[in-house]
């Protein structure tokens, strides 16, 4: 695994921006960040891939536990949707998607530092941008590939829903209209399932209703939404005024409710506790310890209210708007370090399939919503 700096591409701003990516800068600081790429191996990237399914199956074990043994209270579930969740996973209600972010550094194993399942985004990133960052370099460049076939696998995934006969009617995509990165990631993935025949609709989160008489979720228009694919986390939808009405179970949510499980950083002692020995795993628990570890909330999202504890000194932290979510403490393992820069491994899980990997990197040890994403690409 190696970091290389690279000229980006001439007009590269307008190149991107042409794929869909509005959000190349963060203020005045670059987002996407082509001056540079991480190179890997073949056999590298295997080791990623084999991870990532490994990490996948246990996810879905620890699940099976969590329901089998009640341990809701750890992920705070309202008691109410308690049978909610329960029932979306006896029901093997569909996955399309979750990214798994890793410390890799080429050395020892992929080590999972937490699992987006619900809501992740550096998505289209990911599978587009990335994808045609690199076939203009491979163009110059031979012997080169990328692992992405995350755009391919999404196509397959709507088709599977669609060939299944579970959205028999339009499929709503919905997220906030801010910021941008949410919006144009949740209207990649609507294009995705367009492609896959589906029929579609976008809606903002904040313009679905709730009908009454009919006790249906509906759009501005009064017609009913029985299939919506929500960019809105769980721990969010439940917890909101019209969040009751859920359980009327009128409406198929994707991702579905069993997922919240996932998404919740809560599922790492879990994963700890039923796999000690797991290459692919970093000690975590409930309570700290004595020495070094990371303190995580629950509920963070972006690198938020994170604590860094090295030697039992504070090393770094952040503030958020999640300082009252329940915390969860994690082995510290400070992520690889090339020329000052702190690269996070997110690998992709598509319809079952480990498809494909983005990287953002950051000057400091806390990975944030203003990391930069880096192109990668590997070697034959």
């Amino acid at each position: 695994m190696e970091r290389i700096t690279t000229s980006p591409r001439p007009n590269w701003q307008q190149t991107v921006e042409s794929q869909g990516l509005t959000y190349y800068m963060t203020g005045d600081q670059v987002y996407w960040d082509e001056s540079a790429y991480y190179s890997f191996t073949a056999a590298e990237i295997e080791q990623i891939e084999t991870a990532t399914y490994a990490l996948d199956k246990m996810c879905l074990q620890a699940v099976e536990h969590v329901i089998g043994q009640q341990l809701f209270s750890r992920f705070l579930i309202p008691p109410e949707f308690i049978p909610y969740v329960t029932q979306s996973w006896e029901r093997d209600e569909h996955t399309i998607y979750g990214r798994f972010d890793l410390h890799f550094d080429g050395h020892g194993p992929p080590r999972l530092l937490e699992y987006n399942a619900d809501t992740p985004t550096a998505l289209l990133e990911a599978a587009v941008t990335q994808w045609f960052w690199f076939k203009d370099m491979s163009a110059v460049h031979y012997n080169l590939d990328q692992f992405n076939s995350i755009h391919e696998r999404l196509i397959e995934a709507w088709a599977r829903v669609k060939q299944e006969k579970s959205i028999n009617d339009v499929l709503y995509f919905t997220s906030t209209g801010e910021p941008p990165e949410d919006y144009m990631t949740v209207n990649y993935l609507r294009d995705t399932a367009i492609q896959a025949g589906l029929e579609t609709e976008y809606i903002e989160i904040g313009d679905i209703g709730w009908n009454s008489p009919r006790q249906m979720f509906v759009d501005l228009k009064e017609k009913p939404i029985r299939h919506i694919f929500k960019l809105y986390p769980w721990e969010w939808l439940v917890r909101e005024q019209f969040g009751r009405h859920l359980l009327a179970n009128k409406t198929q949510w994707l991702e579905a409710p069993w997922k919240m499980l996932l998404s919740n950083k809560a599922i790492l002692p879990v994963l700890h506790e039923l796999f000690p020995d797991s290459p692919y795993l970093l000690k975590a628990a409930f309570e700290p310890w004595t020495g070094s570890y990371i303190r995580k909330p629950i509920f963070g999202r972006e690198g938020d209210n994170m604590t860094i504890v090295q030697n039992s000194i504070v090393l770094q932290e952040t503030g958020g708007p999640y300082g009252n979510s329940p915390y969860i403490y994690q082995s510290f393992l400070p992520l690889p370090s090339f020329d000052g820069n702190y690269p996070v491994i997110g690998s992709w899980m598509v319809n079952g399939y480990a498809c494909g990997l983005g990287i953002r990197e950051d000057k400091t040890l806390i990975t944030s919503n203003t990391s930069r994403f880096v192109p990668h690409l590997f070697r034959q």
